[in-house]
């Protein structure tokens, strides 16, 4: 039997730079994902902050500083981190609480102000840091683990930097119906050959940004839902919160090696592969059944991985999809209808959250030009630094 948990609102502040503090763009979130919840800052039993590592001790301490931010009420409050998968760990916790019967009604909170340029670790020398030290001995950002996986493509199944670009083109589309996101210009193939190199074979139009933003959801339990006029709300069936198994024979953020496999054999999927998987298990549900995905497309080439590792289709398939419009708004399974990061670039502890915000979206009826018709079942699927699955499985 599923364990549901009543989507009752979603918020997000827009994305983008606007120098301000990142309680700020919360607030915002927290606010809108109240309104449309229907119910009353009072109401809320719980608060779980998905915490930022910029943004001084209140970012470490996000569940109270939201909660202080909206008026001392009460509330319990949690404070998650789990880089880039904080988010879903946050919606993890919600969800928990309310199983578990400690809160009918949580609010959940992702913001971040994020620094220009190349996300870096916090400040501090720390050799025993694998984050640290390929900044400081590898000169190893971000970017240059995207080329990487990038090239693998390449290599393991002749994918090029045209598909690659397609997956631009498809994001801008989509992006450019959204209110929320910060890039809303279409983009062309030309336009993306034409833009600088930033770790080959990716090119700037092929990476995310880093971005200002902020996203909140309403969480309650199912009884609580129709006690406040919500017969039928999207729901949350599952989430997977999975780390991964020895020995992990690809490359995976931020380590700068790979596991021997001389003496364990290497599991039977990636990580990633696994992440989505146990999302579908818990759910009772394939990827088959899915009306659309929200994916984390750190770069174009990365998106086609994931379509592989939520089984859209067999490895190395993942570029015809996206060639084929297979994963484009009007497609058979849209990828990414939000526009993805490519549109709204990153703002860490609120991106799994938005995710589920579009989820919510689509899962209603309520995404308007970008809507998946008859939208039934969706997935989110991300990871975060250091061994942190990050997937959420909604129905409706």
């Amino acid at each position: 039997m599923t364990a549901d948990v009543a989507v009752l609102g979603a918020g997000m502040h827009p994305w983008g730079k606007w120098g301000r503090s990142f309680v700020e763009y919360g607030t915002v979130a927290a606010r809108a994902a109240l309104s449309d919840a229907g119910i009353g800052w009072q109401d809320v039993q719980s608060v779980v902050g998905a915490d930022t590592v910029r943004g001084g001790y209140p970012g470490y301490v996000a569940g109270a500083t939201f909660a202080q931010a909206l008026g001392w009420q009460g509330a319990r409050v949690a404070s998650v981190y789990a880089a880039c998968a904080s988010g879903a760990q946050a919606v993890n916790t919600a969800r928990a609480q309310i199983l578990a019967g400690m809160a009918d009604v949580v609010l959940v909170v992702g913001a971040d102000a994020a620094p220009k340029g190349f996300f870096a670790p916090a400040g501090g020398d720390r050799p025993d840091d694998p984050d640290w030290l390929r900044f400081r001995v590898l000169g190893a950002t971000n970017p240059a683990y995207f080329a990487l996986y990038a090239r693998r493509r390449m290599a393991l199944y002749g994918d090029t930097p045209d598909d690659f670009a397609l997956v631009k083109v498809k994001n801008a589309a989509a992006g450019a119906l959204n209110r929320h996101a910060r890039y809303r210009a279409p983009v062309t193939a030309e336009q993306v050959a034409a833009s600088a190199v930033v770790a080959d074979p990716l090119r700037l139009l092929d990476i995310c940004a880093t971005s200002d933003g902020a996203a909140a959801v309403v969480l309650s339990s199912m009884e609580f839902a129709r006690r406040h006029g919500h017969a039928d709300p999207v729901r949350v069936r599952a989430v997977s919160t999975v780390t991964p198994t020895y020995p992990k024979a690809v490359l995976d953020l931020p380590d700068i090696a790979t596991d021997s496999a001389v003496a364990v054999e290497p599991a039977p999927e990636t990580f990633r592969a696994s992440i989505a998987r146990a999302a579908y298990e818990e759910a009772g549900i394939g990827p088959d059944e899915l009306s659309l995905a929200e994916v984390y497309d750190l770069s174009t080439a990365l998106e086609l991985d994931w379509y592989e590792d939520i089984g859209l289709c067999a490895p190395g398939e993942g570029a015809k999809l996206v060639r084929e419009g297979t994963t484009a708004l009007g497609g058979r399974i849209p990828v990414n209808p939000s526009g993805g990061l490519a549109s709204f670039g990153e703002a860490v502890p609120a991106q799994a959250i938005a995710q589920v915000c579009e989820l919510t979206w689509q899962l209603r009826g309520a995404a308007a030009e970008r809507q998946v018709p008859g939208a039934r079942a969706g997935i989110t699927a991300n990871q975060g630094l250091f061994g942190h699955g990050s997937a959420v499985v909604a129905v409706r």
